[in-house]
């Protein structure tokens, strides 16, 4: 199959278009131009907002002038991550994307799919006059990955609608009526530098090829987190060999489980055989453990020239016994939504800022109670605190709380039903979604979630299933063809 023949062809047209546009979290400014170029060759009415927000506005087509409003929506940022042989800028190259059987992927980077087949979808709805449906607006919200800014900073009164369709959902055939929310919390280690002696021997131990994923679709999959993995064995190694810890890096993102993580150390020239047979025995009970998840788990040892310094011995104890004590991954399940995860945190990102003599830890909360997310966060707080880190939280976002009697999900189960003979099911979601803070600006919006298939979001293995665009392109149009009267 060829990319010219995928269906349906106004979506995959718009998708390789878009993903021709550089546009990671916090660097929109060319899709922001191509959409407002989109509303003038459309004769769309096209407002942006002080944030970057773009909303396009298309007029029903005859005869369903009376419906009521309706507001697509998706966010117009991707994460950027690439695998470490790849090279490829962000900020100008173009995503390369290719067909592997029913799959679309990228090579070597994230597909961006996330949430690029959302916005493709809505200018496919928007490009074609002979899709039936009452007055739309387009609403393409900016820096959803890192933070929700786009979502945070709509202002009452920029849209208009009376029902939102969020097509940022991964699963075919599954509708999502709720999410979680979030909030990230930092905590920043201050250590003096050290000499490390002339004699020792330095290695760099790295945690490489583990299956990672989103830190709330992903996280009750039980996958191994690098960071955690790497800490485990300095501590072991730590209780054995005199070690100084001279650089310690792991992950990439807030909202990824880590994939990768390393860490430079130096120890006694006499004791480095025997840290590498350590090495060895460690990594068979790793990989034993994690074999389901994590099959291609890599951890291995290479020597680098000694470095001059090295953290301090008392911050690097600290900080090593704080990432073994710090939670991570699912600590509650819901009780009212049978499967779903309720509470979780991932410790995200290990950061050593050389300059400032600086440890940043990164981690991230999530909950569909309030009182859970805060409760949480609060833990990752304390056991920060005890390690003797300076802690920082985020805003943070609200989550969104179900309502099974919503009439567009009545809609919407029964249009599938209709089309494919058989039920939707219908969700709720441990990921955030921008859905909770619409609702805070505008509490009478009726809203699901839906989207075709999407495997590995977040990771160079992001991947999106063909056929499931076509079922989801049905969907919606027969949805937008029964949108109630007002």
């Amino acid at each position: 199959m060829e990319k010219k023949e995928l269906k349906p062809a106004g979506v995959f047209r718009f998708f390789e278009e878009i993903c021709q546009i550089p546009r990671p979290s916090k660097h929109e400014e060319k899709i922001i131009a191509y959409l407002q170029e989109f509303g003038k060759k459309y004769n769309l009415k096209t407002t942006t907002d002080a944030c970057g927000n773009v909303l396009l506005e298309k007029p029903a087509t005859p005869g369903y002038e009376n419906r009521k409003k309706v507001v697509l929506q998706a966010h117009m940022d991707m994460v950027p991550d690439k695998r470490k042989d790849v090279e490829h800028d962000f900020l100008k190259d173009p995503i390369e994307t290719w067909i592997d059987g029913e799959w679309l992927k990228a090579k070597g980077t994230t597909l961006g799919a996330d949430n690029g087949i959302g916005v493709a979808t809505g200018l496919a709805v928007l490009a074609d006059d002979s899709i039936e449906h009452g007055p739309i607006e387009c609403l393409f919200t900016r820096d959803e990955e890192t933070g929700l800014t786009g979502a945070f900073e709509i202002q009452d009164g920029f849209m208009h609608g009376d029902i939102l369709l969020n097509l940022d959902s991964e699963d075919e055939g599954e509708i999502f009526i709720g999410c979680a929310g979030g909030v990230d919390s930092v905590g920043t280690f201050s250590y003096q530098d050290v000499e490390v002696p002339a004699d020792y021997y330095a290695c760099r131990i790295e945690v490489k090829g583990l299956t990672g994923g989103h830190s709330g679709d992903d996280i009750i999959r039980g996958r191994a987190n690098a960071n955690k993995i790497l800490n485990r064995f300095l501590m072991q190694a730590s209780k054995q060999y005199h070690l100084y810890l001279c650089d310690i890096e792991g992950g990439s993102l807030h909202n990824a489980i880590p994939q990768v993580a390393q860490a430079v150390v130096a120890l006694p020239e006499g004791d480095k055989h025997n840290l590498r047979a350590l090495l060895n025995v460690f990594t068979a009970e790793v990989q034993a453990e994690y074999y389901v998840t994590d099959p291609s788990m890599e951890i291995i040892m290479e020597s680098v020239a000694t470095p001059k310094t090295a953290i301090d011995c008392d911050t690097a104890k600290r900080l090593c016994q704080t990432l073994y004590a710090m939670p991570h991954g699912v600590y509650s399940m819901s009780q009212d939504v049978p499967g779903l995860v309720e509470t979780s945190t991932n410790l995200a990102t290990i950061k050593t800022n050389t300059s400032e003599h600086l440890i940043i830890i990164g981690t991230s909360q999530r909950s569909s109670t309030e009182s859970s997310k805060q409760d949480i966060a609060t833990m990752v707080r304390t056991v920060l605190e005890l390690g003797g880190a300076k802690v920082t939280h985020g805003d943070g976002y609200p989550g969104w709380k179900p309502n099974p009697h919503s009439e567009i999900l009545q809609i919407a189960v029964e249009s599938y039903k209709r089309l494919f003979d058989k039920e939707p099911k219908v969700k709720a979601i441990h990921a955030g979604l921008e859905c909770g803070l619409f609702l805070e600006k505008y509490p009478n919006l009726d809203m699901i979630s839906f989207g075709p298939t999407l495997r590995g979001v977040h990771t160079p293995e992001e991947k999106m299933l063909i056929p499931t665009v076509d079922l989801f392109w049905q969907h919606l149009l027969d949805i937008l063809k029964n949108i109630p009267v007002k």
